[in-house]
């Protein structure tokens, strides 16, 4: 599933994260960080578990099913919408 971060949504280095449009506020662990950070980029799913993998020394299968429930979670909090 491809989707974007919505372009209105601030995140900052620390994990903190500002939906401006609804006044919501999250914090996300460094993990979450990067992940919001290659979806910024554009970054295919396949690419981020491959990037993620390398950068948190965990297996393929953990990173691409906990990119899978991140995405749902951005999605339901609407912090990006499916693109």
């Amino acid at each position: 599933m491809k989707i974007q971060i919505k372009s209105n949504i601030a995140l900052s280095d620390t994990g903190f994260v500002f939906n401006p449009a609804s006044g919501d506020s999250f914090s996300v662990n460094p993990m979450g960080v990067e992940i919001i950070k290659h979806i910024k980029a554009e970054k295919s799913a396949s690419e981020i578990v491959a990037l993620l993998s390398e950068q948190f020394d965990a297996d393929a299968i953990t990173i691409e099913k906990d990119l899978y429930d991140f995405k749902q979670l951005l999605l339901r909090h609407q912090l990006a919408d499916k693109a």
